[in-house]
This record gives C-alpha cells, structure tokens and sequence, in this order.
C-alpha cells in the first residue's frame, strides 16, 4: 500500500485588511505530521474547518506554507507531476474536472498522458465508461447526465489512468440517496488506496481509520466508531 507522509505541514494564506492596513497571516491548516497508509481513510469535519486543504495537500493541488508532503518518497513540490499520476483527485462537483463535450472524449483527454495513438485511446475510455455502466452514454453531451452519471464519468476520467491513491473531497455531497450508495459502493471496492473527505458519517464508520479536523488542526485520528463518537460530540458541544 502506498505511504503519504505529511511532516511538520502548515499551510498559511494572506488575508487582506478591510481597514486597508497591512495583510494579515490567517493559518488554514497545521502543523500536521501524518503517515497515511490504510487502504481506506475518512477525513471529517464541520465546513471550513481544513478538512479539502488537507485532502489537496495530498496530490499537490495545494502546495505546503512549511514542512513536506511526500508519496512514496516523491515531493509534491518538486516531484508534482510525478505525484499527480499517482494520486488522482475527485472533487465535489464533477463539472469542475469535466470540460469535454462528450463522455467518451472526457476520458480520452485524461488518458493522452498515456500516449496511445487515437484508435487505442478511443477504445480505453469507452472500457473505462463500460466499466462505470456509461457505455451506452459515451456520446451523449455530458449536460444531458444525470448528477450522478456525471459523478461517475468524473471518477471513469479519474481512473482511466489506474493511478495508486485515489483523494476524494466530498464525492456524495450534491447526490441523492440512490446515487450516494451507487458512489460509495464503487469506492469500496476499488483496489486504489482511498482517501475521501465526506459528511456522510456511515461511510466515515467503513474506513479504517478516520481524521478529524477542526479550526485547521487535526483533532483525532484513529478507530473510525471512536472518531465519529468523538465528532458529534464536537459538533454538540463544542471543541474540548
């Protein structure tokens, strides 16, 4: 299993001063120093507590203030690119990563890295949307999706290109009932090492190992019954 490893990690942003005075030095996140190498790893928290800076400390979407963050040993300053085609990365609203007119050639453009000639390229991301029961979708326009159809053809265009770690930042939230439990059954079964922000409190509870995150430090981590036990408890009476 992969190992990410984030030490001694801070992330700061300037804050401008509505009195027009100097900027202000705001701490989003840190220092956290973690070794992250379960196959599955929730991170929960209230909104604007850290939790989506945390998750794209992972792949190189956020860059840290001070400390590292390495996978398997490969910085995500120095070494991004390389990392980001081994961590793919899911956000909340799939029409922020899909920008193709069509499913098929969404898939296709994630996998040009690959360098396939056209016709092998064409073939990959039609398996791949076959593999997310899109196969009779590949050529409709992608607005013509349902929320969750289209969350599947983000994860489809994700792993087309078979990345190690998958980072996902509330996968579920814009999705009904139904398309939730299709979403999480399908991150359960990956092979990739997953690490997924949510609300969702139940599929917190399947991870093995679940991070807390609150006013930008992590707060627990460890058994998932404990976390989710030690969250409510958080968001009911307060941080202890």
């Amino acid at each position: 299993m992969p190992t990410i490893s984030l030490d001694d990690v801070q992330v700061t942003a300037y804050s401008p001063d509505p009195a027009g005075g100097a900027d202000r030095i705001v701490r989003l996140l840190g220092p956290v120093t973690l070794d992250l190498v379960e196959r599955r790893i929730a991170i929960v928290g209230a909104n604007g507590s850290g939790k989506s800076t945390l998750a794209r400390l992972l792949n190189g979407l956020v860059l840290p203030s001070s400390g590292t963050v390495r996978v398997d040993g490969l910085d995500t300053g120095r070494d991004g690119a390389a990392v980001r085609r081994r961590v793919g990365f899911m956000f909340t609203d799939p029409d922020a990563q899909l920008v193709m007119p069509t499913p098929v050639e969404d898939v296709a453009l994630s996998l040009r890295r690959l360098r396939l000639d056209a016709p092998a390229r064409d073939a990959a991301a039609r398996a791949a949307l076959a593999r997310f029961g899109l196969a009779d979708r590949a050529e409709v326009p992608v607005h013509s999706l349902s929320g969750g159809q289209r969350q599947l053809l983000a994860l489809a265009s994700v792993l087309a290109t078979d990345p190690d770690i998958l980072v996902c930042d509330e996968p579920t939230t814009l999705l009904d009932l139904r398309w939730r439990g299709v979403v999480d059954t399908l991150l359960a079964g990956l092979d990739q090492q997953v690490v997924v922000v949510t609300h969702d409190l139940d599929a917190a509870l399947r991870a093995e190992r679940v991070l807390v995150v609150e006013q930008g430090d992590v707060v627990f981590d460890g058994d998932p019954v404990a976390a989710v036990r030690f969250y409510r408890d958080l968001m009911t009476v307060g941080r202890p």
